[in-house]
């Protein structure tokens, strides 16, 4: 079934008209400071609006892991770990040693936190952390009962007055991707290496269509499917893939004999027919309906964690109703996602266009209204006239490495194979496990990622890493290694 409701959203190509290149920005690399030893960090000042490169500007924060084999140095590694709104910068602390490492130091590796974001003239909708914590708290996470859904349409509404500033009308993919081309050519690199996880991957997707001539190699792993994500309908794909997740922990937990089990999708729905009545109480917290949602879906993201979900589940399943409060951290992560995804997509504009989108999103599934709802933060957001639309199909200087898992439940392994058909140099590697992104999570994975990255090393057509064990059988051994388990690992988005 197509989704026809989102008729309302924009469908014309939208592509950027040819810009004046800005300056190069000078980079001044000093220490990070001794809570980083290794690393070095800069910031760098690029065009607000790069249609007009001599106008108002911002900034993008830097930090890289210097090459340790400077003989045999290649150049810069350019990394982003999705979001949008995660920081690239803190992922880089936390993965760099890895990613040089495995790349035998020839590479500086460079994260940065894009515009708008982390430490990049962060977009800031509230005035405080209190403010914040008092909004989100103010409703449920998405609205499950028809009561609730016009306020909660209204409330998240009102966020596009609240972060109306200079930085919001310019924090698209494509605003995020032309500072990119600025830094490779900032950075002395006559064509770009890049490797982008979950959003990260449509970053990379859109460098690679805007600067087709740019790539020296770009990978991507956890893979958005762009036709879906810039038109808006990536619901079609985000009420399927969690589902069919949900499906496999069914399938494994009972296999396993966890906690959950036996008959873990009985003792599922059920759970969610008496908590939609009755909140439930579990220690010094209350459980709503949307929260058990939120909590399933996470075992989309971490299959690591899929023995500590079913243990909640199975306590939840026989916990009697209560009352608790919950406590919110301010770090930028929920505004900026908001700001990079209402300037990449036109989303329906009118109450009634999101309640029947709802419908649609919830068909099937109990995890599509989680995903849909949030965006009604952009039903009056500014349209970005600078965004990226497509075309999706360029061919590219050099082969782009797809990677995807099968069973991710937040970025649909579909969306792999779609920017595989759609990018005519490139190579799909697939990962028959679970979780999100494979770079944590498939050895295998890991090491072709590196070895393309280094030399351009492409696996054979139609290669599958093997999945890790079942994950509630042996959970220790569903992260690639010790490095990926002390990293803060993915975030609520993409």
């Amino acid at each position: 079934m197509r989704l026809i409701v989102l008729g309302a959203v924009v469908a014309l190509v939208v592509v950027p008209a040819p810009v004046a290149q800005a300056e190069v920005p000078p980079i001044e690399w000093t220490a990070c400071g001794p809570e980083h030893p290794g690393f070095e960090c800069a910031t760098v000042t690029v065009p607000l609006d790069h249609d007009h490169p001599r106008g108002a500007a911002t900034t993008v924060a830097l930090t890289r892991k210097p090459a340790t084999d400077k003989a045999r140095r290649i150049g810069s590694l350019l990394f982003n770990p999705g979001g949008p709104g995660a920081s690239g910068i803190e992922y880089t602390w936390a993965w760099g040693a890895k990613m040089s490492a495995g790349t035998e130091g020839r590479f500086d590796i460079v994260g940065f936190d894009p515009r708008g974001i982390g430490r990049s003239n962060p977009l800031r909708c509230f005035a405080s952390e209190q403010e914040r914590a008092e909004f989100l708290a103010a409703g449920p996470i998405f609205p499950y009962a028809p009561q609730q859904e016009r306020p909660f349409f209204d409330r998240y509404r009102s966020l596009a007055s609240r972060c109306d500033q200079p930085i919001s009308r310019h924090m698209s993919t494509a605003d995020v991707a032309r500072d990119m081309d600025l830094l490779r050519r900032a950075l002395g690199d006559r064509k770009i290496t890049y490797f982008g996880t979950s959003y990260g991957s449509y970053l990379g997707t859109t460098y690679a269509n805007m600067f087709p001539g740019n790539i020296r190699a770009l990978a991507i792993d956890g893979v958005l499917n762009p036709e879906l994500w810039s038109s808006g309908r990536q619901i079609e794909s985000d009420r399927v893939a969690a589902r069919e997740v949900l499906d496999e922990f069914f399938r494994l937990c009972d296999e396993a004999a966890c906690a959950f089990g036996p008959d873990s999708k009985r003792r599922w729905e059920a759970l969610l027919a008496s908590v939609r009545v009755k909140p439930i109480q579990l220690g010094g917290e209350v459980w709503t309906y949307d929260r058990v949602i939120e909590r399933a879906l996470f075992a989309g993201y971490a299959s690591e964690a899929w023995t500590d979900i079913a243990a909640t589940l199975d306590q939840l399943s026989d916990a009697s109703a209560g009352v608790s409060t919950a406590a919110a951290v301010y770090d930028n992560f929920f505004d900026a996602n908001l700001g990079n995804m209402c300037a990449d997509i036109e989303f329906p504009r009118t109450f009634g266009a999101y309640r029947a989108v709802s419908r649609y999103a919830a068909a099937g599934s109990e995890f599509g209204p989680y995903w849909w709802w949030s965006t009604s933060a952009c039903a009056d957001w500014p349209v970005n006239s600078d965004r990226y639309t497509g075309p999706w199909r360029a061919a590219t200087s050099a082969p782009v490495l797809v990677v995807g898992n099968h069973f991710d439940g937040s970025t649909d392994f579909r969306g792999a194979q779609a920017v595989a058909r759609q990018l005519p140099n490139s190579r799909l590697l697939a990962y028959a496990g679970w979780g999100h992104i494979a770079y944590r999570r498939s050895q295998c994975a890991i090491d072709h990622i590196h070895a393309y990255l280094l030399n351009g090393t492409l696996p054979a057509p139609g290669t599958v890493c093997p999945a890790n064990p079942n994950p509630f059988l042996d959970p220790a051994h569903q992260l690639g290694d010790q490095d990926f388990r002390r990293s803060t690992g993915p975030v609520a988005g993409r």
